[in-house]
């Protein structure tokens, strides 16, 4: 599905077996952060987007935990959430020892009660929910007044590009932010382990 404002897919997103892909998704340089440098690069850029101080950090689709690992090793008390129980198992096994819990369920609505947080983070997931505004506010009413949001999202491919485009996810940040800066992260090959050519960024928003 695309529209006037670019390729806001989800409903075209290829249905994945998550469960059968954690085995092998650490193997990817940005997911696994096994090499040093983009291991220290990715920490570099969640220092930069994260609050100074200790803070209540939501990871929502975390996948196998590596940036809620980060995130936990900069002291921050770090709450994941991913949909797969096999990406959980290997989250809690990773963050084990750290102030940090895993739990099982949907990004989109994730099961923390009435719990709030200082910071939603969030990878490569918004694009592929459906009505993306919705889960916005959702995750809005998730944080503290002077809250942040940290979404990392791109646009990917060019025949036919599956992604969000940084405009598209400012304007709809806006109405529910007073403050919305976009960060390019193509540029920089360390993150990826690799060049990369389409748009990659990461959007902090204080609301």
């Amino acid at each position: 599905m695309t529209n006037a404002n670019g390729p806001t897919v989800a409903a075209d997103v290829p249905e994945v077996d998550w469960d059968a892909a954690a085995g092998t998704f650490d193997d990817e340089p940005d997911h696994g952060l096994r090499d040093p440098g983009t291991r220290a690069a990715w920490a570099a850029r969640l220092r930069s987007w994260l609050p100074e101080h200790p803070a209540d950090v939501l990871d929502l689709g975390c996948g196998t935990g590596s940036l809620s690992l980060l995130a936990a090793a900069q002291g921050h008390r770090v709450t994941g959430v991913d949909a797969s129980s096999a990406m959980v198992e290997r989250a809690r096994a990773k963050l084990a020892g750290h102030d940090a819990v895993v739990l099982h369920g949907q990004a989109a609505a994730p099961p923390v009660g009435e719990r709030r947080f200082d910071v939603v983070l969030v990878r490569h997931v918004l694009w592929t929910l459906p009505q993306p505004d919705t889960v916005l506010r959702h995750w809005r009413g998730l944080l503290r007044p002077t809250g942040r949001f940290v979404l990392v999202e791109g646009v990917w491919g060019t025949v036919h590009p599956v992604g969000i485009p940084a405009d598209r996810l400012t304007a709809l940040l806006a109405p529910l932010s007073r403050d919305v800066r976009v960060e390019r992260l193509s540029g920089d090959p360390v993150l990826w382990g690799k060049a990369v050519e389409d748009e990659r960024y990461a959007v902090v928003a204080t609301v």
